[in-house]
């Protein structure tokens, strides 16, 4: 159950960015909030680091996620 809660709060923080016209993105590619919330489903052995863009204000311009492979997080 606590990985449902995780998601639903995920979920609901990238609709509040997409409400404000932040970019949202997986892998290179955009991604809606649903999107990045199946990924997160069904992935087995990836994980994702997030990575912001910020404009000249400091403001969080766009979002993506990216993902890393087991073998790299075991480095670390």
């Amino acid at each position: 159950m606590g990985e449902e809660v995780d998601l639903q709060q995920m979920f609901r923080e990238l609709t509040g960015y997409e409400k404000k016209q932040v970019g949202l993105g997986i892998n290179g590619m955009p991604a809606s909030p649903m999107q990045i919330i199946q990924a997160h489903v069904v992935r087995e052995e990836t994980a994702y680091m997030r990575d912001y863009i910020l404009n000249d204000k400091g403001d969080i311009q766009e979002l993506w996620f990216n993902s890393i492979n087991k073998e790299l997080r075991d480095q670390t």
